[in-house]
């Protein structure tokens, strides 16, 4: 596999952890996609549109033989597999999947911008990428994923929270 990429996953329905464990296993399952590494699970607030449950977030760290739209569409695949509806900008989903790095490529395209313009902004994305990677330089920006971690209000990091699943019980 030629090609390093980060992916954020994101889900704030009910079964929330399940549908994270699916959009991996769905990931991992294709020949084109290796899943190399990931995240802790965060709990986190919900950005944009509030009147919606907690999230839990992750990213995961894959290699590919996909380009950046191959990647794209087959996150897309995966998100309809589980059910995303994209009826509230922002709203309640099952599962979310955004590219987040592909190599070191800054691409902007309609459907695809990379790096993801607004993750740096984001302790939600930033907390687990620097779990994941925290060495990697964020193209354009020229920092390290630490050091932008860094830079983020700390009262947008107080709302990230290490998840413990519950033991013995569905959430």
């Amino acid at each position: 596999m030629k090609n390093r990429s980060y992916i954020a996953l994101g889900s704030n329905i009910t079964p929330r952890f399940y549908y994270l464990q699916e959009a991996e296993k769905n990931l991992a399952s294709c020949d084109q996609i290796k899943v190399t590494n990931r995240s802790h699970i965060y709990e986190t607030l919900p950005v944009g549109f509030m009147d919606q449950g907690q999230f839990l977030n992750m990213v995961i760290e894959v290699e590919t033989n996909f380009t950046p739209t191959e990647l794209l569409a087959y996150c897309q695949e995966v998100e309809l597999s589980l059910g995303r509806k994209r009826e509230i900008r922002w709203g309640p989903r099952t599962i979310d999947l955004d590219i987040l790095l592909y190599n070191h490529e800054n691409m902007e395209t309609e459907q695809l911008i990379l790096p993801h313009p607004s993750m740096r902004e984001r302790a939600f994305v930033m907390v687990p990428l620097a779990d994941v990677n925290p060495d990697i330089e964020i193209p354009g920006l020229e920092k390290k994923v630490s050091e932008v971690l860094t830079e983020l209000p700390a009262e947008e990091k107080r709302g990230v929270v290490k998840w413990i699943a519950p033991v013995g019980e569905e959430e």
